[in-house]
C-alpha cells in the first residue's frame, strides 16, 4: 500500500467507520480494466454506501491528492472507468430505486441502479427509461449518465441527456449540489456561497465562448465527444444538468438522478431486411426514417457467423439472405396498424431494389433470438468464429444519417489502406457505427499503426461532419483526438469547464481535458505461452489467449437471462463474476499485479465461488469457459502440494463408489448416523446434507439385464459413475425408452469421462481415466454414445477432446449424445412416447445448456406434447462437488434460492424433471419433507412406469 493510499485509509476510518476500503492484488487488479482496450491499476477500490460516504472519500482524496475514478457496471469501451487513483464502485451498495412518480412520469435513482432493475420497476406504471444502451442488463444508470449513453431505440428516444431532469452530485472538494435545468444549487445552506460562485465562473465562461460553442457543438444528433456546453447557452435556459452529462466523472461525482420516463409502446413490430453489405443497407436508412421508427440498427456477417458457432445454427433465426443486415423497429398504439405499417415499408422498400430479402418477423420467439444478436454485437465481434481478435478504440464514430453511406465507403477504403478488417455494426438510424478492428496492440510496431490510423480516421469522420464519439464518450481512446475536432478555443473552454469544477484535476483524469495519449495503457501485451494440461485448441496463445477472451463487456453481471453466472447472482460481488475471474487470471499470466503465477492466492480465492456449470461457455459474448481455466488452475496450484480434503473424497468418488457398490446396504445404515457426520467432517464434506444412498451392483446387473431390448443394438449406452452408483434405474429406463424409439442400445459399464477429477483439477488422474474410456470406445464402431447424466456427456464431448488432444477423443466426442440429443436425432420419425403431464417443472443441467446447443430437454418435452414447461432458468447451485463442499453450501443454496426453489414453492403436484443427478439431489434437499422426487426424462418417457401428474 502506497503512503497516499494508507493516509486516505487513516483519514477515512475517523470520516465514515465501516467504509468498505479494499486495496488487495486481487481487487486493484479486477479493476484495472473496463471494456476497453486500457488497463489502469488503481490503488484502491472503494465501495460507498450513502452519499455522505462518497463526500468524505473525495475530502480525504483532495487532502491525500489522490484521484478518484467513479465506476457504475464497468462497460465502458473508451477507457472512462480505470483510474490511477481511487476507483468509487457504486454498483454494489448505492443501487437502489429511491422513488417512482407515475404521474410525473419521473424516476429518482441512486448512481448504482442497473437500467433494467429500473425498467422493470417502472414497467408496472407502463413506462420505461428511453435510452437502451446493448448492456442494458448490467449498465448503470451512472454510467449512462457519464457517457451520454443512447442505445438500440436512440432513434425514438435520442440520449441519456435528454431524459435527465436533475443530477444529485458531489464537486471534488467534497460539495453536494443539485444540477437541474435552471443551473445549480446547494443542498447543504452552508454551501450557497460556494456553489453560487461555482456557478457565476461558468456563466462567465459561457459569455466568454459564445461563438464556438454555438457553431461547434450540437450539430447533429450523436454529438457527444467533449462536453456539451450549448446546454449552458441563455437560449437553452442553463441547464447545468444536460451540460454535466457526458463529462464521465471528470467534473462531479454523481450519486444520484431524477430521470424523465416515457410512455411503454402498446404494439410494436420488427422487420428483418437483409443487403449485399452495410453499405447498401445505409442508403436505404433515409427513407425509413421518414416512418418514424423506433429503432434502425445494422450489422455485418461477422456477427451472424459466430453467433451461430457459438451458441449452435438454431441462435439466429429469422434473418433474409444477405451479408448484412437492418433491423427496423415500428411502434404504435394497435398491433394490426403498426404490422399494416411494417409491410407497406417493406413493399417500398421493395421497390428501391437494394434488399437481398426482408420480412416481418412475426414469431416472438424469433424477435427475441435477433435482438440477442444484436445485444452481444460487441462481445461476438470481439473473437470471431475463425478465432480472430479485434479491439475497440474506433468503434464509436458517428455522421448525420444521411451522411452514412458516403461515411461507410471511404471508412472502409481507410481500413484497406491499412490492411485492417473492421466487424461493423450499430445504431444506423442515428448514423452511429460500431466497429471493432483486428488492430495489433501488443507490439511496438502494431500500436504505432494503430496510432496513425486512428489520427486519419478521426480527420476522416470530421471531414463528413461528424464526431468522435456518438455514445461511449471519449475517455482514453478519444480524448487526444479532440483537437481534430473541435477548435483551439472550444478546446480551451472545455480545459476551463472542468478547473471550474475540479481545480486540482483529481477527477477521472486523463480523459477528455489533458487526455492521457491514446496508445498509453494499453492492456495488450506479448506473453510466452504457458505449458498447460487443456491444449486449448481455440486460442492462439494457450491458457494466456483463452483468458484474454474476456474484453470487459460484462455479461456475467446480468441478474437475469441465460444461466451465467451463478456466484455472481448470489454475491454481488465482482471477485465472484466470470468478467472478474477473468481479468484476475490475465493479471496472473502478467506477472505484476498478481506475482504469485499458478500459486496466487488471489485467483484460487477467486475462483472458489465458481461452480464450474459452464454457462458462461455458452452465455459470454466471446466464450469464456472459466469452468476449464478454474481445473487448468487447480491442477497447477496444487501440483506437489497437498489439496483440499474435498478433492480427494468427491474428486474421487467414482473408484469409492464403486468399491461401495459392493457393501452399499451396510454402508448406507452407517453414513446415516453419527459415523457418517464424522466420515463428512473428515472428508470436508458438510453436514447440512444427507449423503445420497449407494446402490448395490446387484442392483445394476439386475436393471440391466430386465432392460436389454433383445434386439440388434444401434446405439451405446454410456454408464456414468453417477447412475451406477446412485440411480442404476435411470440406466434401465433410458434403455427402454430408447429402444421404445427405435434406437436400441447395448449398455456399457465400468468406464468413466473422468468428470470429477476435472472438476478438482486433478487433471493428470483424469488423463488416465479418459485415456482408458476412449481406447474402449473408439475400436472401429461408429455407433451413437448414448449418455444419461448430461455432466459426464459434456466431458465426454468437451473435456476429453481438449484434455486429450487426440483424433481418437475427437472421433469419440463426435459420437456422444445426450439422452435428450439421442431422442432428437435418433428416434424414428413416427415415435411417440406415452401419454405425459401437460405442465412440467424442469431444471435444465447447465452443461446440457452450456454444451448441447439445439438440443434441451425443453424444446423435447414440447415437441413431445408437454403443454408447459416451467423452466427453472440458472443453476440449481449444487454443481457436483461444489455444494457438497462444507465452505460453498451456503452459497450453494443462495443461487438455489435465484430459481429452483421459487419453482418448488410453487409446485402444486406438477412433475419436476432434471436429467443431472446434482439437481436431482438439490431438489431432494431442497423439498425436505415435500414428497417431491425429481424425474430422469427418461423415467418420465418410460413406457413401463405409471405416469405422474394430469396427462393430456
Amino acid at each position: 500500500m502506497s503512503e497516499s493510499v494508507a493516509r486516505l485509509t487513516a483519514r477515512l476510518a475517523e470520516a465514515a467507520p465501516g467504509l468498505r476500503v479494499d486495496s488487495g492484488p486481487g481487487t486493484l487488479g479486477q479493476y484495472a480494466y473496463d471494456a476497453s482496450n486500457y488497463r489502469v491499476p488503481p490503488q484502491a477500490v472503494i465501495f460507498p454506501r450513502s452519499t455522505g460516504d462518497v463526500v468524505a472519500v473525495l475530502r480525504a482524496c483532495r487532502e491525500t491528492d489522490v484521484p478518484v475514478t467513479a465506476r457504475g457496471g464497468g462497460t465502458s469501451m473508451a477507457g472512462n472507468a480505470v483510474g490511477p487513483g481511487v476507483v468509487l464502485d457504486f454498483s454494489r451498495y448505492m443501487n437502489r430505486i429511491l422513488d417512482i412518480d407515475p404521474a410525473a412520469g419521473t424516476a429518482r435513482v441512486q448512481a448504482g441502479v442497473v437500467l433494467d432493475a429500473l425498467r422493470s420497476a417502472t414497467a408496472r406504471h407502463g413506462l420505461t427509461f428511453g435510452p437502451d444502451p446493448s448492456s442494458h442488463s448490467r449498465c448503470t444508470l451512472g454510467g449512462m449518465i457519464g457517457n451520454d449513453a443512447c442505445g438500440n431505440r436512440s432513434v425514438r428516444h435520442g440520449r441519456t441527456s435528454s431524459h435527465i431532469e436533475s443530477l444529485e452530485i458531489v464537486t471534488a472538494d467534497g460539495v453536494r449540489a443539485v444540477a437541474d435545468r435552471s443551473g445549480l444549487h446547494p443542498v447543504d445552506p452552508a454551501d450557497t456561497e460556494r456553489v453560487a460562485r461555482l456557478e457565476a465562473d461558468v456563466r462567465r465562461l459561457i459569455d466568454a465562448n459564445l461563438a464556438p460553442i454555438r457553431t461547434e457543438l450540437g450539430r447533429i444528433p450523436r454529438q457527444v465527444s467533449g462536453y456539451q456546453l450549448h446546454h449552458l447557452l441563455p437560449e437553452h435556459g442553463f441547464d447545468m444538468a444536460r451540460a454535466l452529462v457526458g463529462t464521465e466523472g471528470s467534473c462531479g461525482v454523481v450519486t444520484a438522478a431524477t430521470v424523465r420516463l416515457v410512455a411503454t409502446a402498446q404494439a410494436s413490430a420488427l422487420l428483418a431486411l437483409g443487403y449485399d453489405d452495410v453499405v447498401h443497407a445505409a442508403e436505404d436508412v433515409p427513407e425509413i426514417l421518414l416512418w418514424n421508427p423506433t429503432a434502425v440498427e445494422g450489422m455485418d456477417e461477422a456477427i451472424v457467423a459466430t453467433m451461430r458457432a457459438r451458441r449452435g445454427p438454431d441462435s439466429v433465426t429469422g434473418l433474409p439472405e444477405g451479408r448484412a443486415w437492418l433491423y427496423v423497429e415500428l411502434d404504435g398504439d394497435d398491433e394490426a396498424a403498426v404490422h399494416a405499417r411494417a409491410a407497406e415499408l417493406l413493399d417500398v422498400l421493395k421497390t428501391r431494389g437494394r434488399m437481398t430479402g426482408g420480412r416481418v418477423v412475426e414469431s416472438p420467439a424469433e424477435r427475441r433470438s435477433l435482438w440477442r444478436v444484436r445485444e452481444d454485437g460487441a462481445g461476438l465481434a470481439a473473437r470471431l468464429v475463425d478465432g480472430g481478435e479485434s479491439w475497440p478504440g474506433w468503434e464509436d464514430s458517428a455522421v448525420a444519417p444521411e451522411d452514412l453511406p458516403a461515411y461507410l465507403r471511404d471508412f472502409r477504403k481507410l481500413l484497406a489502406t491499412h490492411e485492417l478488417t473492421g466487424v461493423m455494426y450499430g445504431h444506423f438510424g442515428a448514423g452511429c457505427v460500431h466497429v471493432r478492428i483486428d488492430f495489433d496492440l501488443a507490439t511496438d510496431e502494431g500500436r504505432a499503426a494503430a496510432r496513425r490510423f486512428l489520427q486519419e480516421a478521426a480527420a476522416l469522420v470530421v471531414a463528413h461532419g461528424g464526431t468522435l464519439s456518438g455514445e461511449h464518450g471519449d475517455g482514453r481512446a478519444r480524448g487526444e483526438l479532440l483537437e481534430v475536432m473541435y477548435s483551439h478555443q472550444l478546446i480551451r473552454a472545455f480545459a476551463a469547464f472542468k478547473e471550474v469544477f475540479d481545480p486540482e484535476g483529481l477527477l477521472n483524469p486523463g480523459v477528455i481535458v489533458a487526455p492521457a495519449p491514446l496508445d498509453a495503457d494499453l492492456a495488450l501485451h506479448r506473453i510466452q505461452p504457458l505449458a498447460t494440461e487443456f491444449a486449448f485448441p481455440h486460442d492462439e496463445d494457450g491458457f494466456a489467449g483463452a483468458a484474454r477472451r474476456c474484453v470487459g463487456v460484462g455479461r456475467c453481471r446480468s441478474d437475469a437471462g441465460g444461466v451465467m453466472c451463478p456466484s455472481y447472482r448470489a454475491t454481488g460481488e465482482e471477485n465472484d463474476s466470470t468478467r472478474g475471474r477473468a481479468r484476475l487470471l490475465q493479471e496472473m499470466v502478467r506477472g505484476e499485479t498478481v506475482q504469485d503465477g499458478w500459486r496466487s492466492t488471489e485467483v484460487r480465492d477467486a475462483l472458489d465461488l465458481c461452480l464450474s456449470c459452464k454457462a458462461c461457455s455458452s452465455d459470454c459474448p466471446v466464450g469464456v469457459d472459466m469452468a476449464t481455466y478454474k481445473a487448468e488452475f487447480l491442477h497447477q496450484h496444487y501440483k506437489g502440494r497437498l489439496r483440499p480434503r474435498s478433492h480427494y473424497s468427491l474428486g474421487w468418488l467414482p473408484l469409492s463408489s464403486a468399491l461401495a457398490g459392493y457393501v452399499a446396504r451396510p454402508l448406507n445404515l452407517l453414513l446415516r448416523g453419527p459415523v457418517g457426520k464424522l466420515l463428512a467432517r473428515l472428508a470436508g464434506v458438510t453436514t447440512k446434507r444427507t449423503i445420497p444412498s449407494f446402490a448395490s451392483r446387484r442392483a445394476l446387473r439386475k436393471t440391466l439385464r430386465a432392460a436389454h431390448p433383445g434386439e440388434p443394438a444401434k446405439a451405446l449406452l454410456f454408464v456414468d459413475s453417477f447412475t451406477r452408483a446412485f440411480r442404476p434405474e435411470v440406466a434401465g429406463a433410458a434403455s427402454r425408452v430408447l429402444a421404445d424409439a427405435g434406437v436400441p442400445c447395448t449398455p456399457e459399464d465400468g468406464l468413466c469421462c473422468g468428470l470429477t477429477w476435472v472438476s478438482t483439477g486433478q487433471l493428470s488422474v483424469a488423463r488416465r481415466i479418459m485415456t482408458r474410456t476412449v481406447a474402449h470406445f473408439d475400436n472401429g464402431d461408429d455407433r451413437p454414445i448414448v449418455v444419461a447424466e448430461p455432466s459426464c456427456a459434456a466431458a465426454l464431448k468437451r473435456d476429453v477432446p481438449e484434455l486429450l488432444g487426440t483424433e481418437a477423443a475427437r472421433r469419440v466426442a463426435a459420437r456422444v449424445h445426450t439422452f435428450t440429443g439421442a431422442l432428437t436425432d435418433l428416434a424414428e420419425p413416427g415415435w411417440t412416447p406415452p401419454p405425459l403431464p401437460q405442465d412440467v417443472v424442469l431444471q435444465t443441467h447447465c452443461h446440457e445448456y452450456a454444451t448441447f446447443k439445439g438440443r434441451r430437454p425443453a424444446d423435447l418435452l414440447r415437441r413431445l406434447g408437454v403443454r408447459k414447461v416451467d423452466e427453472a432458468e440458472g443453476c440449481c447451485g449444487l454443481a457436483g462437488n461444489f455444494g457438497f463442499e462444507r465452505q460453498h453450501y451456503d452459497t450453494s443454496m443462495a443461487v438455489a434460492d435465484l430459481a429452483l426453489k421459487p419453482r418448488l414453492d410453487e409446485l402444486d403436484g406438477r412433475a419436476v424433471v432434471a436429467d443431472g443427478f446434482s439437481c436431482a439431489t438439490q431438489i431432494a434437499h431442497l423439498a425436505g419433507d415435500r414428497d417431491i422426487r425429481a424425474l430422469h426424462l427418461a423415467e418420465l418417457l418410460d413406457p413401463a412406469a405409471d405416469q405422474p401428474g394430469e396427462t393430456s
